[in-house]
């Protein structure tokens, strides 16, 4: 930790930087999107004729979901692998950072034209049959492979940090980096192979149909590790730099690092929870992979029992008495602590959704209707993005020399709230309109006034007024971003927390990456060949590709 007083390197923080900015651009214009689909669909407005309600919920969820969270994750990674592995990143880790920014930003601007142009409007999850232009999938493989080069950096960086520091355990912050980046790049493989070898041939004609069964089980692969993508940088903050803030020390180095090995474990071989309403793939397989999706489970309690431990031990180390008497203890009035906080609470009924989500017989309730719109809401649009606002708070600031005022943590925690009520009212209102039938990816339609789709107009408009007070939210977060730019000059600490004095020894079999790529690869084996062996093997006649906008 003896490079935390230094300020950071220059090159390296216009890397960060660059990253940490168009993502909350591409939150702006995702934001716009959302804001006027929740006002269509709530009956308040009418979209001119030029611009389609899909259209919008393709740019949303393209915006936000993929280049929102990737960009940020990224940047977010490379600056705590740079402040704890070294110092500065490693000429060549930077070189292809740039790279991956480079192709990823070429590709985000040709998706957006698509999208903008009305010839990709086919959701974020880009199921066939509906067939996009050939350059929008050109352009997520752009996207996908300049990833790709900004893990290899930090794998490199990661490397030289290990051959230098022989038989060292790597910092916390590295290690958990590099099993985010393994993630990503395993569960990418999957919507690789489906882009380049189903739809981009389809797409351009060289081939007349596709195999729409195997085309998703490809997506799922990538789609649900998706989530944990998001996810696992959150948990890195709330592990490592939330102690640190509350002015306590990290519970435990080897837990943190179990929980992610499991994550990482646990988190690939279950994309089958998402079709579990599909046909052609066996109920055995479904089956497999729903235990394995409640495996999770157990990583995800263990961060709640780390994180509620380091609160309780820094609240009773500073005086704190009675059963909750801890929690006065902690800085309520700081925003890099209550941002986080507000984001991990949240994830408790995030969570539950997500238990529900998986579960064969209510998932039969809930599919398709505006409860899993409702449920990603909280995962990573509160859970996950709160998080980032909270390390943006004092990120920026570490990045350029400059220091967080009264003035921005007042700022932050009023625009922490807004977001939360926003939340509460869309969230809330989809979770319910979900449970009486109501379906997702709709615009705007009362089914001939039929009366059930009368009975879910009332949480049509409380949506409408959730998703206006979170672009007010989306407005805050960018003119503080703007503020925290303009700062004073000063320096602000890179907060990474120290282990408890009594934690336990880790164990150096979890810096044994061959054994966990190992055991992923069986796994991966185990609840994948069979079924798409079958598949393969039984591809029907295979489905031309449909055009409905």
């Amino acid at each position: 930790m003896s490079n935390e007083g230094k300020q950071f390197d220059r090159r390296d923080s216009a890397l960060v930087l660059a990253h940490i900015l168009f993502a909350f651009f591409a939150l702006l214009l995702g934001g716009v999107a959302g804001v006027l689909q929740g006002l269509v669909r709530g009956g308040a407005i009418k979209l001119p004729y030029e611009i389609g309600y899909y259209q919008l919920l393709t740019a949303h969820g393209v915006l936000m979901a993929l280049i929102f969270t990737t960009y940020f994750i990224i940047g977010f990674l490379y600056s705590g692998v740079a402040k704890t592995m070294g110092g500065h990143l490693l000429p060549i880790a930077r070189s292809l950072g740039w790279l991956g920014y480079g192709l990823m930003t070429s590709g985000t601007v040709i998706a957006t034209i698509m999208i903008l142009l009305n010839k990709a409007t086919v959701l974020y999850t880009f199921y066939a049959p509906m067939k996009a232009s050939p350059w929008f999938y050109v352009a997520l493989v752009l996207v996908v492979v300049g990833s790709w080069m900004s893990g290899i950096g930090i794998f490199i960086q990661y490397r030289y940090w290990k051959k230098t520091h022989n038989g060292q355990m790597s910092p916390l912050f590295g290690f958990m980096a590099v099993v985010t980046m393994l993630m990503w790049l395993i569960a990418t493989i999957g919507v690789a192979i489906e882009v380049l070898f189903m739809l981009i041939p389809w797409s351009f004609g060289w081939v007349e149909t596709v195999n729409v069964e195997l085309s998703r089980t490809l997506f799922w692969y990538f789609g649900h590790p998706l989530v944990y993508f998001w996810l696992l940088p959150a948990y890195i903050c709330w592990y490592v730099v939330i102690p640190k803030i509350i002015g306590g020390k990290m519970f435990s180095d080897a837990l943190a690092r179990l929980a992610f090995i499991m994550l990482l474990l646990f988190s690939i071989p279950v994309g089958f929870h998402h079709q579990l309403m599909e046909p052609g793939i066996s109920s055995v397989w479904k089956y497999v992979q729903v235990v394995l999706t409640f495996m999770v489970v157990v990583p995800s309690l263990m961060t709640a029992f780390s994180l509620f431990a380091t609160f309780e031990l820094h609240g009773r180390s500073v005086g704190a008495t009675g059963l909750f008497g801890w929690l006065k203890k902690l800085p309520w009035k700081d925003v890099r602590f209550f941002a986080p906080f507000m984001g991990m609470l949240i994830f408790i009924p995030a969570g539950a959704g997500g238990l529900i989500n998986a579960s064969n017989q209510m998932n039969m309730v809930v599919h398709n209707t505006m409860w899993v719109t409702g449920h990603f809401h909280l995962t990573v649009a509160t859970s996950v993005a709160l998080t980032f606002f909270g390390v943006t708070y004092w990120l920026i600031p570490a990045l350029t020399g400059r220091v967080l005022t009264p003035l921005m943590h007042k700022l932050g925690i009023a625009q922490t709230i807004v977001w939360l009520v926003g939340m509460f009212f869309m969230s809330g209102a989809m979770h319910i309109s979900g449970l009486l039938g109501s379906p997702r990816r709709t615009a705007y339609t009362t089914y001939e006034n039929h009366p059930d789709a009368i009975l879910w107009m009332p949480y049509n408009v409380v949506m409408a007024l959730g998703g206006t007070i979170l672009f007010i939210g989306v407005i805050m977060i960018i003119v503080n971003v703007i503020m925290l730019l303009n700062a004073p000059k000063g320096h602000t600490e890179y907060p990474v927390a120290e282990v408890r004095d009594t934690a336990e020894k880790t164990p150096a079999i979890f810096e044994r990456w061959g054994v966990w790529v190992g055991v992923i690869a069986v796994l991966i084996l185990v609840a994948y060949t069979v079924p798409v062996m079958e598949l393969l093997n039984n591809p029907g006649v295979g489905s031309k590709g449909f055009v409905t906008w």
